[in-house]
């Protein structure tokens, strides 16, 4: 149904020490979004910071687990039961070893690729065919444990390009709302520059 609203989740770890680490990316970006639409958010009884409005004109939801990563899939169920929104309508915005930095793909279901947040998402939802929006943050080098790296904040360089990049994840966001996912990926993923 049009009315039906949105969830759309960005998956982070709560707190001023985690802000701008890369596994951050998902709070960006909603943050974005919320500032683009004038959403503020408030403390919500399902342990999340949630922010109401309309978005891409569609009515939707805009949240932050206030659990850790590895245990974002209460906060999200949570939500979905309270606002009684179908998983269909879920969309997930996390951080992606497996892409290039700055790169985007969209798509739903699948594999969580070892993503906690993903894993934990899945389990408690049941089922993992919900709209996820991958944000490349590329992988580390050799000798760094992925499990640090994704909790270290972008470099120098990175966070010269990441706003850009910001950007282009919550327009990203806003076309799934608007034209759907088969229209999104079109335009998405046959950008030539964010082939990986």
């Amino acid at each position: 149904m049009p009315d039906e609203p949105w969830l759309v989740v960005g998956l982070g770890n709560p707190g001023p020490a985690y802000a701008k680490n890369r596994h951050n990316v998902g709070f960006m970006v909603v943050d974005l979004l919320a500032e683009r639409a004038g959403m503020r958010f408030t403390v919500h009884r399902t342990r999340t910071q949630l922010a109401n409005g309309r978005l891409a004109g569609q009515p939707a939801m805009l949240a932050k687990p206030l659990s850790y990563m590895n245990q974002s899939g209460g906060p999200v169920a949570g939500l979905l039961h309270y606002f009684r929104i179908p998983r269909e309508r879920l969309i997930v915005v996390h951080d992606e070893l497996d892409l290039p930095f700055g790169v985007l793909r969209v798509k739903r279901g699948g594999g969580d690729a070892g993503h906690n947040g993903l894993r934990s998402i899945t389990a408690a939802l049941r089922g993992a065919d919900y709209l996820r929006v991958r944000f490349g943050i590329g992988r580390p080098p050799p000798h760094l444990d992925p499990a640090e790296y994704v909790l270290r904040d972008f470099s120098a360089a990175e966070r010269a390009e990441l706003g850009v990049h910001l950007e282009e994840a919550a327009d990203v966001v806003e076309s799934l709302l608007s034209v759907g996912l088969a229209a999104t990926q079109n335009a998405v993923h046959g950008r030539g520059r964010q082939r990986p």
